[in-house]
């Protein structure tokens, strides 16, 4: 495997370091969205607590419960735009790395006056679409995951939404 990133050229590296990042990203939010449950349980709890306090009209509590909720909601989508980042942007590196490495290749051919060997030319494609095909291997599971992710929080979020339009209906 390291001779594949060492073949690949220097935007292996780049590549390499985004699917470190994707996947600290992705076990980060399986361990914290894990407790999920509990949160939506404790925002009930704390809607409950505002209610039995009658310290707000139902006006201001229903804008402290949507405030509630919202950042709720921000803290369970932590470090998902960067795991969207990485899925959006490690093709565009291996492409790119794609595309260096064809130039390379091409510029070798004119070194040798056009007399190139296929097999010669082959060995230096294939280097070239290594950066492609790593940039598509953390992209694809990247993208997953994100997906994924994003679909938990709408369910979570709508739980929350549900529970607290509950809560209020009966306060008019």
């Amino acid at each position: 495997m390291f001779n594949f990133i060492l073949k690949g050229g220097i935007l292996m590296w780049p590549i390499l370091f985004c699917s470190l990042i994707a996947i600290t990203i992705v076990l980060e939010r399986f361990y914290n969205l894990r407790r999920a449950k509990t949160d939506v349980t404790d925002f009930l709890l704390q809607i409950r607590q505002l209610i039995d306090e009658k310290k707000l009209n139902s006006e201001k509590l229903e804008k402290r419960i949507v405030l509630m909720g919202s950042k709720q909601v921000r803290k369970w989508e932590t470090n998902l735009r960067g795991l969207a980042t990485i899925a959006n942007v490690t093709p565009l590196i291996g492409l790119l790395g794609t595309v260096t490495g064809m130039i390379k290749a091409f510029i070798k051919i004119q070194q040798l006056g056009g007399q190139v060997d296929a097999s010669v030319l082959s060995g230096g494609i294939w280097e070239a679409l290594l950066t492609t095909a790593a940039g598509l291997t953390v992209a694809i599971p990247a993208l997953v995951a994100y997906h994924y992710f994003e679909g938990k929080i709408d369910n979570y979020s709508n739980q929350l939404k549900n529970s607290a339009a509950e809560y209020l209906e009966p306060l008019g």
